[in-house]
């Protein structure tokens, strides 16, 4: 379990600088659109998941994470 949760933190703070980085410059244009598309459909599969399953773990990872991903995805839009 413990893997699980320094897996699931290093995977959820990964997203951290790219949010950050779309906020303090904001600018976007490097960034791919459809890959936080993608993602962030994926994320949310995965947090139903982790809810079907009762996966305390899964689900917190991430919801954390599909929040950095929209918030990307806001800054993509607006200052792409």
């Amino acid at each position: 379990m413990l893997i699980g949760l320094i897996a699931a933190l290093m995977t959820t703070t990964s997203l951290l600088p790219q949010v950050i980085k779309s906020w303090r410059m904001k600018e976007t244009r490097d960034i791919s659109l459809l890959m936080f598309i993608f993602m962030g459909v994926g994320l949310f599969l995965w947090l139903v998941y982790g809810f079907f399953i009762h996966n305390l773990p899964i689900m917190v990872a991430n919801s954390v994470s599909f929040v950095f991903v929209l918030i990307n995805l806001f800054f993509k839009v607006k200052y792409g």
